[in-house]
């Protein structure tokens, strides 16, 4: 049997390949057509958007180790391409791949205002704060053009409801204008996501994220504009990025950031292979020792998925992790992350969209 050839990386994508998803039932199998010589880099697949009218929008969940129960996305798919995205699997249901196609063949919920502002108006409905950016990010950068989130935005201002926003884009700056005044009354806190302080690990790890100078600018505007901003490191890798933990902590507190969180690496579903391959693609020779040093703290598995330990892990390597960021958090003056309580006491439906408008 031929040896199987060396992976290579994409420049600007973070997946090395697009792997069929668990619910594939079609088959796809590359064939070499003569045309790429040896060593030349594998084409860049292009982005693409496709407009989904969504049918619901607000997603809820039981976790007891999430602080929040309700949550919102904007589209399918990132186009940030973090190669280590455990929402990559997700786009499986669609029978696309958790590689490439996660991170090029998007989907934008463009009716998701109006879906959401009837949802928010059943009468039925009990407030609690929204969680934004919990599987694809808000700010991923056909944002720009589509300024879904913007209106998701403007539609919980307009109706005084709490949410939370996490994101790895700079672009959360165009939106002060709209978070500012919601801060005031205790509506809005957001986060920051930093990896890295080394931009070519960086630009390895989330190629189309925004620099990590860039989303410590955003945190320092952000936090200057009153609104209470944090900063999340993960996820953690270990033998990669590990030992920047107390460095990006230290920045993101100088920059501003009053809550601090991490979350250890996690390999749900195809991600463990998409995970090996970008090791094998960028750091061949360090490859077994990370995955060694995941299962270390997953008991010796992949992936541990029960509530309490996906986040953290367990086991000595896990333990120490977990202490390094108690005593640099404490060290740093950064608050529980849990103490920030947002006001649910002000909420008060939306009017629902009507053709005819409003009387009064």
């Amino acid at each position: 049997m031929a040896d199987k050839p060396p992976v290579q990386a994409i420049k600007g994508r973070g997946a090395a390949g697009n792997g069929e998803g668990r619910f594939a039932v079609t088959r796809v199998q590359a064939e070499d057509d003569g045309w790429f010589r040896d060593g030349e880099p594998p084409p860049n697949p292009a982005t693409t958007v496709t407009e989904e009218r969504a049918r619901s929008l607000l997603r809820r969940n039981d976790s007891p180790d999430l602080p929040f129960d309700r949550s919102v996305n904007a589209y399918r798919g990132c186009e940030h391409g973090c190669f280590y995205c455990f929402a990559r699997p997700s786009h499986s249901y669609l029978e696309l791949s958790p590689g490439l196609d996660f991170e090029t063949k998007l989907f934008a919920k463009s009716n998701a205002v109006e879906v959401l502002r009837a949802e928010l108006a059943k009468p039925s409905y009990r407030c609690a704060p929204v969680a934004m950016g919990t599987n694809t990010d808000p700010y991923q950068p056909i944002e720009r053009r589509w300024r879904i989130t913007r209106g998701i935005i403007g539609l919980l201002g307009e109706c005084r409801h709490p949410f939370t926003i996490l994101t790895k884009n700079a672009l959360v700056e165009r939106d002060i204008d709209l978070l500012a005044p919601l801060a005031r009354e205790g509506l809005v806190s957001v986060a920051l996501s930093v990896t890295t302080l080394d931009n070519r690990l960086s630009a390895r790890m989330e190629p189309r994220a925004s620099a990590p100078h860039a989303r410590l600018r955003a945190i320092r505007r952000l936090a200057e504009a009153g609104i209470p901003t944090g900063v999340v490191f993960a996820p953690v890798l270990p033998a990669i990025n590990d030992h920047e933990m107390e460095a990006v902590l230290a920045a993101a507190r100088e920059a501003g950031a009053i809550r601090a969180g991490y979350v250890l690496l996690r390999l749900p579903h195809e991600l463990k292979d998409l995970v090996r391959e970008w090791l094998q693609a960028h750091y061949p020779e360090r490859a077994a020792h990370v995955l060694s040093l995941v299962r270390q703290a997953r008991e010796g598995k992949d992936y541990d998925a029960r509530f309490g330990l996906r986040q953290r892990g367990s086991g000595a390597w896990a333990e120490l992790l977990a202490s390094r960021f108690r005593l640099a958090t404490h060290k740093l003056g950064y608050r529980e992350w849990r103490a920030l309580r947002l006001d649910a006491t002000k909420f008060r439906p939306p009017a629902e969209a009507s053709p005819q408008g409003r009387l009064f």
